[in-house]
């Protein structure tokens, strides 16, 4: 007999997280279970607002489902049960997690892929004024990777004192999706005077076109614009690489398709998170390994973690054990 169970969970931020779009305090997330016997498959999610989620909205998703899972809806099936988001997310990698346990085998033996390595990743310090994000910076130099939230106005200063705190990190800036076309054109040759390694959905999706005319000394990389494979054909000659996300492409399932298919499109691929736990990290470490850049730090911006959280030693993220997912 299956079960099929969803719950709100409300984790707070280390203080305010701060995008472009605004700011969060608390990651606010769903969690699927499936259950068969003594066996329970996890995955969490993040509804996003800005593509036209809630937690209410997630749940009922889930929920609509929950008959056609306890028939067997397999993960193929799946995919044309829901569209992408993070609903079938949720469920997807529930449905992987449980695989794993019917098989006792490690989800990357059920997947068929190597064992994960652990991954530097990406340490993100939210948009602010120049002089926080310099002492942000600061607080973080250590760290090999950061990820600079931007805005638009100012911007130049901002990353210029953060490569001032921090003048042996990598850095990539991302500025979802709130910059214009005239100031690409002024950040784009400056940030690469400043060393920055990618920069992430400069311009709004659907209103990027433009980026095939302007010239690039900095890889650009889609996130907005790319959930799935059927958006990969309107990114040539806009994008360097893409940032796959587990709640944009509905799941693992998707994910790994869009991987191989990005890496045969010439796209250099990036991995990346909402704000959430170790469980809604844990499934992307299996694509770390093909990756040009890891940005899994969801559960560092936390105040805590699950219990069995993944572990992030010497600022690299590290596989699940089975006690966390897979």
């Amino acid at each position: 007999m299956i079960s099929v169970l969803a719950r709100h969970e409300s984790w707070p931020i280390d203080g305010t997280f701060t995008i472009s779009r605004g700011s969060r305090t608390a990651a606010e997330i769903v969690v699927a279970e499936i259950g068969e016997g003594g066996r329970r498959g996890r995955g969490e999610c993040v509804p996003y607002p800005r593509y036209g989620e809630s937690v209410d909205s997630v749940l009922n998703e889930i929920g609509s489902l929950a008959a056609a899972l306890a028939d067997g809806l397999t993960r193929t099936e799946l995919q044309h049960a829901l569209p992408a988001g993070a609903a079938r997310n949720a469920i997807d990698c529930a449905l992987w997690d449980l695989e794993a346990k019917r098989a006792g085998r490690r989800i990357w033996e059920v997947a068929n892929l190597p064992a994960p390595e652990p991954a530097v990743t990406a340490f993100t310090i939210s948009v602010g004024p120049a002089d926080k994000m310099r002492a942000d910076a600061e607080a973080n130099r250590a760290r090999p990777l950061l990820k600079l939230k931007l805005t638009g106005p100012g911007d130049l200063q901002r990353v210029e004192a953060v490569r001032q705190a921090a003048p042996d990190s990598r850095l990539v800036v991302d500025a979802n999706e709130a910059w214009t076309p005239a100031i690409c054109r002024e950040l784009f040759p400056a940030l690469g005077d400043l060393g920055v390694e990618m920069i992430e959905q400069p311009l709004p999706a659907g209103e990027d076109s433009i980026l095939a005319e302007l010239d690039r000394p900095v890889p650009l990389c889609a996130d907005e614009s790319c959930h799935t494979r059927a958006d990969l054909p309107a990114l040539a000659g806009r994008y360097d690489m893409i940032n796959i996300k587990l709640d944009k492409t509905g799941g693992l399932t998707e994910a790994l398709a869009l991987a191989d298919a990005a890496a045969a499109a010439g796209l250099g691929i990036m991995i990346g998170c909402m704000i959430g736990t170790s469980l809604a990290m844990a499934p992307a470490t299996l694509l770390t390994a093909g990756a040009a850049i890891v940005d899994l730090d969801g559960p560092l911006l936390l105040r805590q973690d699950r219990p069995d959280h993944l572990s992030f030693a010497e600022n690299r993220v590290h596989p699940p054990t089975p006690d966390l997912w897979g």
